[in-house]
């Protein structure tokens, strides 16, 4: 049982990394080559969308790795796994304070109500979201070295 946990934990973090990845180096890319008012409509509506679906993902994924770090604390790999947990904590908290703020504004912007420094704050939103990137890439790392 606790393998087919280790398993689905993996799944669910590589796969939240795989779209957190895409937004960083694809779509926002994408958005970034779209005509002003296009990649700023682009931008809000993924900002409402993920902005859904991420905190949930984000949150299961702490609480599967702190199961299997409890539930495997006498296996090889457990100290793995805690690294992998404290760093996707990291990513929940620079989340909260440092992206989700500057998320929230922009995904309410229209072209007619958007403020004169919107491409900074995207900016600013796209730099976090790098590091929050390389952050739960690490955890995702130590858990797959946590399952060998």
């Amino acid at each position: 049982m606790l393998n087919a946990l280790e398993v689905f934990t993996t799944v669910v973090v590589g796969v939240m990394v795989g779209v957190e990845f895409s937004v960083a180096f694809v779509m926002n890319r994408i958005f970034n080559a779209l005509p002003e008012d296009a990649d700023q409509l682009a931008r809000a509506h993924g900002g409402r969308m993920l902005g859904a679906v991420m905190p949930v993902w984000y949150i299961t994924s702490v609480v599967l790795v702190a199961v299997w770090a409890i539930a495997g604390w006498h296996r090889p790999g457990a100290g793995l796994a805690v690294t992998a947990g404290a760093l996707l904590m990291v990513s929940v908290i620079m989340s909260i304070l440092l992206l989700v703020p500057i998320n929230n504004q922009g995904k309410t912007w229209t072209p007619e109500n958007r403020p004169a420094d919107w491409k900074e704050q995207m900016n600013r939103w796209d730099r976090y979201h790098y590091v929050r990137v390389a952050v739960i890439i690490a955890a995702f790392a130590f858990l797959a070295a946590a399952l060998v």
